[in-house]
């Protein structure tokens, strides 16, 4: 039987094979049919009873989305486990190693983890119907192995108590102005997997030498994507070079004096895939959970508890938010991202020095 261990190396290996191709390419193209939500897949779900999901998602909308499908589905009881994307790709690779199959669905904020998986022959091809009605192909694979469950956006932002609207940062470029020197705070690719996707999308639209300018502006150095939002909120810094939309959707809801600028060049986009395990210990409640995951009323949730944005149709935005097809968005490369990860972390950190 083959045991399955996975490395950084396997994740670099899987997404080298199909890079060129994209980050949801295939070669065999063998999706399968749609899957409606049916009283017999309901029934059989329900004799199981229960549903195991792995997740990187932050915890309160785990639990949200698991209490909302619980409700749903009564008499099936639906067990988070929320864990950062690495832990979560590591930790599977280590159960299956040992011929462990604890876990039915998974999410991860890295999608090059599905590259693997799937070449890997782990993930149950499985396409619920909103998924194949609504989902643009760029975010669905199209063997039917994975979709991308969430997705959100790197932005520029400022404290609006130490800067003016009209003052304020409207692109990249305008971040090397020499009055931004020692006023802001960026996150670092080698913590952060949303920094991580960002660096490499603005580098292959801006070039390194962007960054190589960046560099001397003094820049405060911190680690997570939801670092820079916290540094501007406290006025430890005027502005934030990157760092989660969701973050300062939070900030700016709880009455902090903060905005978002959507860079006139783009924005990074950032996704998070859902899939189902081939040896799901619960096949049935594992499409249906994956079937509620990209429905409206969960897609919904992910917008107004997390401040996500959904790339499901029938969804909604939540007021004063900027539509997200409004949006100028730089193009999301998952495969590419982990080919050339060890090249955009060392050029990151000779470049800022940390």
């Amino acid at each position: 039987m083959k045991r399955h261990t996975f490395s950084r190396r396997d994740v670099i290996r899987g997404s080298t094979a199909i890079a060129a191709s994209g980050a949801f390419a295939s070669v065999t193209s063998a999706a399968p049919p749609a899957s409606a939500v049916t009283p017999q897949l309901i029934a059989a779900a329900k004799k199981e009873a229960r549903v195991v999901y792995y997740t990187s998602i932050d915890l309160p909308v785990a639990e949200r989305i698991a209490k909302a499908f619980e409700a749903k589905y009564s008499g099936i009881a639906v067990r988070v486990e929320r864990s950062g994307a690495e832990r979560v790709f590591q930790r599977i690779g280590q159960e299956y190693a040992s011929r462990i199959h604890s876990v039915d669905v998974v999410n991860s904020s890295d999608a090059a983890h599905f590259i693997v998986w799937k070449r890997e022959g782990m993930l149950e091809p499985y396409l619920p119907d909103d998924v194949a009605q609504y989902y643009p192909a760029e975010h669905k694979d199209p063997d039917g192995a994975f979709a991308s469950f969430r997705a959100w956006l790197c932005v520029i932002g400022y404290n609006t108590s130490m800067v003016k609207a009209e003052e304020a940062p409207k692109s990249y470029a305008d971040l090397l102005e020499p009055k931004w020197t020692g006023k802001i705070v960026k996150a670092h690719p080698s913590y952060s997997g949303t920094i991580m996707t960002a660096t490499y999308q603005m580098a292959r639209d801006l070039g390194w030498d962007y960054f190589e300018k960046l560099s001397k502006q003094k820049v405060m150095q911190v680690q997570s994507s939801a670092d820079p939002p916290k540094k501007l909120a406290l006025g430890e810094r005027a502005v934030m070079a990157d760092g989660n939309e969701y973050n300062m959707f939070i900030e700016k809801e709880k009455g902090t004096p903060v905005e978002i600028v959507y860079a006139t060049e783009g924005s990074p986009l950032i996704v998070g895939p859902n899939a189902l395990f081939k040896n799901a210990p619960n096949p049935n409640a594992a499409r249906l959970f994956q079937s509620f995951c990209f429905s409206p009323e969960a897609q919904q949730l992910c917008i107004d508890v997390a401040g996500l944005r959904s790339l499901h149709p029938r969804t909604k935005e939540k007021p004063g938010r900027k539509p997200f097809g409004e949006i100028k968005k730089m193009k999301d490369d998952p495969a590419a991202v982990e080919r050339l990860s060890e090249e955009i972390k060392a050029r990151y950190s000779k470049l800022f020095g940390v």
